[in-house]
C-alpha cells in the first residue's frame, strides 16, 4: 500500500512576517502626496518602500532579538580598571544603523546629502520615515529624536562657536563619527516639578561649568552630548533660577567627564533601549544661550521630543491596527472570516479611526512647524497648541488601539513571540516621557491663556474647511460643533478650571483631526477621510444616548475597512 505524504497543516494562527509595511498601508501614499512636495515625494518613494519592507521583516527580527536582550551597564575592566560602557546587544547596534546612518533620521532636518537630497529636509519627511521605523522599533526612536530635538535646541541657542564645535558630531551619518543626544532633567523630587531641581552649577573659570547633582531618569545615559537644566550658584528658585548646559560625555583630552551611571532602570517597555540614573560630580558642561532663560530654552527640546512621541504613538497604532486587520482578514471563526463579524467590524473601525486621527494631527503640526521655522506667526501659535495635543491624545490613545489589538489575535497576541506583547508594552511609554497626561494637557489650557492659541487653531480650522466640498450633512456638524469647542477650551483656560484640562483637550485634538481629514478629502481626492471625520464628529464631539439604538453600521463598516478609496457621492451616502 503506498502511503501519502501527509497535508500541510492548516495556518492556524496568521503570520503577516515579510509584509511591507509601506505597501499595505494603501492610505499612505496619497497623505504623503498631500503634505510633501511632489519632487520631494517622488525622491523619498523608494526609500519609503525599502524601509516599509525592512519594518515587516529585518527590522522587526532586530527589534524582537533587542527587547529580549537589554543592555548591560559595566563598571570596570576586567582587569580592574574602572571605566564604564553599556553593553548592547548586537541586534540593537543594527538598529542603530539602520535609523542614524542608512535612514540618517537624526541628520535629515539639519542637513543635506541625507538619502541623497541636496537640502535639509521638512519636518513631514522625518516623520513619514519615522512612522514607518517605529512600526518595527519603538525603543531606539527615543536616542533618534533625542539626538535631532537636542542638534536644534543647541542650534537655536547655543554660542556659534559651541555649534560650529560640535554640530558635525551630532549630524554625522556615519557610526564611527556620530556623538548620539540625550536630555537629563528628571530628578527624585523633581519629576514634573522640574522647579525643584537641586542640579547645581559653578564656573570653571574658563569659560565652562562644572555640574553636580543627580538625574533620576535619563535615557540614553552614555550618549555622547546631554542638554542638561541646572540652578547656577545664587540663582532664583524655581523654573526661572535654572540654566541649560550642554553636557558632552567625553573632554577634550579623550578622558571621561565627570559624571557616573548608577544603574539601568528595569522597564516595562523600550527595554532595547538603555536608561539610567546619573549622578554628576563637578561635570564639565557649557552654557547654552541666555544663562536665565534655561527652562525656556529647553522648552524647545522638549517639545520636539513630545511631538516625535505622538508620531510615535501614532506609529504604533498602525502596527497595531496592521496586525489586527491581517488577523481577521485571514482567521475564520464560525464559518466566517473575522473582519465579516458585526462585533469584530465595529473594534476594527473604532481603532481604524483613533489610528488616522494621530496620523492626520502627526501631519498637520508637522506643516504647522515648517511654517514656525520659516518665521510665521500663525505657525508658531499653532504648534504651541496642536505640540501638546498630539503628545496628550495620541499617547493616550496609542494604549487603547495596542491593547485592542493584542485581543484582536486573541492568546497568541499576549505572548512575546508575536509583537503585540511589544507593542502594547511599548505603548504605555508615551503618556509618561516628557509630561503626564495631566501636565500636557494643563499645557495646554497654559497656552490658550496665554497665547490664545485656541482661537488661532480655530482660524486654521477656517482656512482649511474654506474650500473644502462637504457633504451637507457633514458641513452642518461641523458648524454646529466647533464653536461649541472653541469656547469650552476658551472658557476653561480663563476660568482657571483646571479639572477640565483633558475634557478640552481632547475636544480640540478631536475637533483638529475631523477638520485635517476633511482638508485631506480634498487634497487627496479621496473622500474616505470625509467618513473617517464625520466619525469622529458623531462619535467623539457629540452627546450620545447610551441606550439608543443606531441604524445598522455594516455597509459603512465593511466599506472603511476595505481601506480602498471612496468617490464623494458614496462618501456623502455613508455619512
Amino acid at each position: 500500500m503506498k502511503l501519502e505524504a501527509p497535508a500541510a497543516p492548516a495556518m492556524y494562527v496568521p503570520d503577516s512576517y515579510g509584509r511591507n509595511l509601506y505597501r499595505v498601508d494603501p492610505q499612505y501614499e496619497r497623505l504623503l502626496q498631500a503634505y510633501l512636495p511632489a519632487d520631494l515625494y517622488a525622491h523619498l518613494l523608494p526609500h519609503l518602500d525599502r524601509l516599509g519592507g525592512l519594518a515587516g521583516g529585518r527590522l522587526d527580527d532586530l527589534a524582537a532579538t533587542a527587547d529580549r536582550n537589554p543592555p548591560v551597564l559595566h563598571q570596570r575592566t576586567r582587569n580592574g580598571g574602572d571605566a564604564q560602557r553599556i553593553e548592547k546587544h548586537p541586534a540593537y547596534e543594527e538598529l542603530e544603523r539602520w535609523a542614524y546612518s542608512e535612514f540618517g533620521l537624526a541628520a535629515m532636518s539639519h542637513r543635506g546629502g541625507v538619502l541623497g537630497w541636496s537640502q535639509p529636509m521638512p519636518p513631514a519627511a522625518k516623520y513619514a520615515l519615522t512612522f514607518l521605523f517605529v512600526q518595527a522599533e519603538f525603543g531606539l526612536c527615543c536616542p533618534v529624536s533625542m539626538t535631532d530635538s537636542l542638534t536644534r535646541t543647541l542650534r537655536k541657542f547655543g554660542d556659534p562657536a559651541l555649534v560650529a564645535r560640535f554640530l558635525p558630531e551630532l549630524t554625522s551619518v556615519d557610526m564611527d563619527e556620530l556623538a548620539q543626544g540625550a536630555m537629563f532633567i528628571t530628578e527624585h523630587g523633581a519629576g514634573s516639578d522640574v522647579g525643584a531641581s537641586l542640579t547645581t552649577a559653578r564656573p570653571a573659570g574658563d569659560g565652562s561649568w562644572l555640574l553636580d547633582g543627580d538625574k533620576w531618569f535619563c535615557s540614553n545615559p552614555d550618549a555622547g552630548f546631554a542638554m542638561v537644566l541646572a540652578r547656577p550658584e545664587g540663582a532664583v528658585a524655581g523654573t526661572k533660577g535654572l540654566a541649560l548646559f550642554l553636557l558632552p560625555r567625553t573632554l577634550a583630552d579623550g578622558s571621561p567627564n565627570h559624571y557616573r551611571i548608577l544603574r539601568l532602570k528595569d522597564k516595562l517597555g523600550t527595554r532595547s533601549m538603555a536608561s539610567g540614573e546619573i549622578r554628576l560630580e563637578g561635570a564639565v558642561a557649557y552654557l547654552v544661550g541666555d544663562i536665565d532663560r534655561g527652562f525656556v530654552q529647553m522648552t524647545d527640546m522638549i517639545n520636539s521630543s513630545r511631538l516625535s512621541n505622538g508620531v510615535r504613538a501614532a506609529g504604533l497604532m498602525r502596527r497595531g491596527l496592521n496586525e489586527a486587520l491581517f488577523v481577521a482578514r485571514e482567521r475564520m471563526a464560525f464559518g466566517k472570516r473575522l473582519i465579516d463579524l458585526p462585533l469584530m467590524q465595529r473594534q476594527l473601525v473604532k481603532m481604524m479611526v483613533r489610528t488616522e486621527q494621530a496620523r492626520t494631527m502627526m501631519f498637520q503640526t508637522a506643516a504647522a512647524l515648517q511654517l514656525a521655522d520659516s518665521g510665521d506667526p500663525a505657525g508658531r501659535g499653532l504648534v504651541r497648541i496642536m505640540t501638546p495635543l498630539i503628545k496628550f491624545r495620541a499617547c493616550r490613545d496609542a494604549r487603547t488601539v495596542a491593547g485592542d489589538a493584542m485581543e484582536v489575535r486573541g492568546g497568541c497576541g499576549y505572548i512575546e513571540e508575536w509583537a503585540e506583547a511589544r507593542v502594547v508594552r511599548d505603548a504605555m511609554l508615551g503618556s509618561i516621557w516628557e509630561g503626564t497626561s495631566n501636565i500636557v494637557a494643563l499645557d495646554v489650557l497654559r497656552s490658550i491663556r496665554k497665547s490664545d492659541t485656541a482661537n488661532q487653531l480655530a482660524a486654521h480650522w477656517s482656512r482649511q474647511l474654506a474650500g473644502a466640498d462637504l457633504p451637507a450633512a457633514l458641513r452642518a456638524r461641523f458648524d454646529a460643533t466647533l464653536g461649541r469647542v472653541t469656547e469650552l477650551a476658551n472658557w476653561a483656560a480663563a476660568s482657571q478650571r483646571e479639572e477640565l484640562a483633558r475634557q478640552a483637550a481632547t475636544a480640540l485634538y478631536d475637533a483638529t483631526t475631523a477638520v485635517g481629514m476633511a482638508w485631506e478629502a480634498q487634497q487627496t481626492g479621496d473622500a474616505r477621510r470625509l467618513v473617517l471625520a464625520d466619525l469622529v464628529l458623531r462619535h467623539r464631539l457629540a452627546a450620545r444616548d447610551p441606550l439608543g439604538r443606531e441604524a445598522d453600521p455594516a455597509a459603512l463598516y465593511a466599506r472603511l475597512l476595505s481601506e480602498e478609496p471612496m468617490s464623494r457621492a458614496e462618501a456623502g451616502a455613508l455619512a
